[in-house]
């Protein structure tokens, strides 16, 4: 199976020009998608080159009619043509009743991966052919239809502290329950599906309450490759009360996407990951 993946995954070693606008006429998304490869690896000793491909052109005449079908996307000749999304695969063939395909979609505006996937079917004849084409144009199909994650750069809580006692003792405590709120709201927006979080490195530590920089964190997010950048800040108004607030803007633009605000909270230092969790996951995930 390594020797398999191995195998397959050079197929994809490509680089994708530069995208075109994807609109079309009808509004449909258009689709480039190269003859897939083939491999056969079985060592049989009848040679099936042209029974292989006869068999690999009519799986992609059905997967490019399958795909082009109800008008929601249109095949396009290629990236450079309009194209919204790329498909390219491999088929390899190992025994003589197993074979693997390997299947990518690729988002030709953004370069990234939308599905990677690997199966396998048994078989080698015209039925088994037809059920893997059936199969793989539902699971290309799935992920044109899912957006691909937003790729966000959450950088690190802020804690803008009001009360008198403000320094001292309490800063390492302090230091530690923001990295939790940090952590949690990262990971619950991970699980969410709808965003991939992005490394930022040392980023914060060369910069001090981004808060206050009037969106510097945008233009820092589009140094770590990430769309969208996210803020957050705890504000201490005493021992037992806080309010949280968060900004998200548009890595290339700066332009704020949303923001929320917790308003008076009650709750001693620990509560702030909590109260974090809820409030980006409610505004984030939950309203849309």
């Amino acid at each position: 199976m390594r020797r398999t993946r191995s195998i397959l995954s050079a197929l994809f070693l490509l680089v994708l020009p530069a995208a075109t606008s994807p609109a079309t006429a009808q509004g449909a998304l258009g689709v480039a998608m190269d003859d897939f490869s083939y491999t056969d690896t079985s060592a049989e000793p009848a040679n099936q080159t042209a029974a292989h491909e006869r068999r690999l052109s009519a799986f992609m005449a059905a997967l490019r009619r399958d795909i082009g079908a109800g008008g929601r996307y249109r095949l396009a000749p290629s990236a450079q043509d309009g194209a919204a999304f790329k498909v390219i695969g491999g088929i390899q063939k190992t025994s003589t009743l197993v074979q693997w395909a390997k299947v990518a979609v690729i988002d030709v505006g953004t370069k990234k991966l939308v599905m990677d996937k690997l199966y396998t079917f048994r078989g080698d004849n015209d039925e088994s052919w037809e059920r893997a084409e059936i199969f793989v144009s539902r699971e290309v199909m799935a992920a044109l239809a899912t957006p691909a994650p937003v790729a966000l750069a959450v950088f690190d809580f802020e804690l803008e502290d009001t009360t008198a006692a403000s320094a001292g003792a309490s800063a390492t405590s302090d230091a530690s329950y923001l990295a939790e709120v940090t952590a949690g709201v990262r990971e619950a927006l991970s699980q969410s599906g709808r965003y991939r979080i992005v490394d930022i490195g040392g980023e914060t530590a060369k910069a001090h309450a981004l808060r206050d920089c009037n969106g510097c964190e945008a233009a820092m997010a589009q140094k770590l490759g990430a769309d969208q950048s996210l803020i957050g800040v705890v504000r201490r108004v005493s021992r037992t009360e806080y309010t949280l607030g968060f900004q998200v803007r548009d890595a290339r633009t700066g332009a704020v996407l949303a923001r929320g605000d917790s308003g008076l909270r009650m709750g001693a230092d620990y509560s702030w990951k909590r109260g974090a969790v809820r409030l980006v996951s409610e505004r984030l995930v939950e309203s849309q």
